[in-house]
C-alpha cells in the first residue's frame, strides 16, 4: 500500500507534465498560424502598395544573409559535391559505370540538394540572425514602442526579411548547385574522364523541369525559413535566456519544418511526373 501511495505522486507528474507540454504545443501552434495569417495579410498589402515597405531595409537585409551568406554556401557546396562524387563513383566502378556519376550528381543538385543545402544553412546563419535580432528588440520593449509610434512590427520588421529571403534563396540554391557540380567535376576529372564530357552529361541528364522545380522550392523554403525566425523573435519571453531560446527554437523549427516541405515537394513531383 506504501508502494502504491508513493508511486501515485510520480504518476500524476508525469501526466501532468505531458499534459503542460501538450497545451503550450497547441497554443505554439496557434500563436504560428496566427503570425501566418498576418504575414500573408500584410504581403498582400504590399503587392497593392509597394511603398509600404521600405527599400532600404529590404536591401539591406538581403545584403546580409545573401552575399554575406555566399563564401560558407559555396565551400559547403562544393565539398558536398566532392564526397557524393567519391561516394557514388566507389559502387559504380563494380559495374564500369563511373561516368554517371555526372548525371546524378546534377540531378541531386539541381533538384534537392541545392535548395536543401540552401535554405539549411540559412536557417542557421539567417534565421537565426532574424530570431535573435527581433527577440533582443522585443525583451527591450522596442515592439511595443513601434506599436505605439503607430508602426506594425510585423509589417516594419517581419516582412523585408520575408522578401529578402524570396530573393536571396533561389540565387543562394544556383550558387549552391554551381558548387556543388565544380566539386563532382575534380572527382570526374581525376576519373579520367575530359571536363567536356562532364558537361555533357550534366546537360543531358537534368532539364529545364529541374531547374524549375528546384527555384520554386527554394522560394518556398526560403519563406518558411524567414517566417520562423521572425515568428520565434516575436513569440520571445522575458529574462536573459528568452533570446538564447529563440534563436535555438527558430533553428529547430526551421530545419523540422524544411524537411516536411522537402517531402510535400517529393510526392507532388513524383505525382507530376517530374
Amino acid at each position: 500500500a506504501e508502494g502504491a501511495d508513493t508511486a501515485t505522486p510520480g504518476r500524476s507528474g508525469f501526466v501532468q507534465r505531458v499534459g503542460h507540454s501538450a497545451v503550450e504545443q497547441m497554443a505554439d501552434l496557434r500563436r504560428s498560424v496566427v503570425f501566418l495569417g498576418q504575414i500573408i495579410v500584410t504581403l498582400f498589402q504590399v503587392a497593392l502598395r509597394p511603398r509600404l515597405v521600405r527599400g532600404r531595409d529590404l536591401f539591406q537585409v538581403a545584403d546580409r544573409a545573401g552575399i554575406g551568406a555566399v563564401p560558407i554556401v559555396a565551400l559547403v557546396a562544393f565539398l558536398l559535391g566532392l564526397i557524393l562524387a567519391f561516394q557514388s563513383a566507389i559502387p559504380m566502378r563494380r559495374f564500369g559505370a563511373e561516368i554517371f556519376v555526372a548525371d546524378f550528381l546534377g540531378i541531386a543538385m539541381f533538384r534537392e540538394l541545392g535548395p536543401l543545402l540552401a535554405a539549411i544553412l540559412l536557417t542557421a546563419r539567417s534565421g537565426s540572425a532574424f530570431a535573435a535580432e527581433i527577440g533582443t528588440m522585443k525583451v527591450n520593449e522596442e515592439l511595443d514602442a513601434l506599436t505605439t509610434m503607430g508602426l506594425e512590427p510585423v509589417r516594419f520588421l517581419a516582412i523585408p526579411r520575408v522578401l529578402a529571403a524570396m530573393l536571396v534563396v533561389p540565387s543562394l540554391t544556383i550558387i549552391t548547385a554551381l558548387a556543388g557540380l565544380a566539386g563532382g567535376a575534380v572527382v570526374f576529372l581525376s576519373l579520367g574522364f575530359p571536363f567536356v564530357t562532364y558537361v555533357n552529361r550534366i546537360a543531358a541528364a537534368t532539364g529545364s523541369a529541374d531547374l524549375v522545380g528546384g527555384l520554386a522550392k527554394s522560394l518556398v523554403l526560403g519563406v518558411i525559413v524567414a517566417v520562423v525566425g521572425c515568428m520565434r523573435g516575436m513569440s520571445t519571453g522575458a529574462g536573459a535566456g528568452a533570446v538564447g531560446e529563440s534563436t535555438t527554437g527558430s533553428v529547430v523549427t526551421g530545419i523540422t519544418l524544411i524537411a516536411v516541405a522537402e517531402g510535400i515537394f517529393a510526392v507532388l513531383f513524383f505525382v507530376m511526373g517530374w
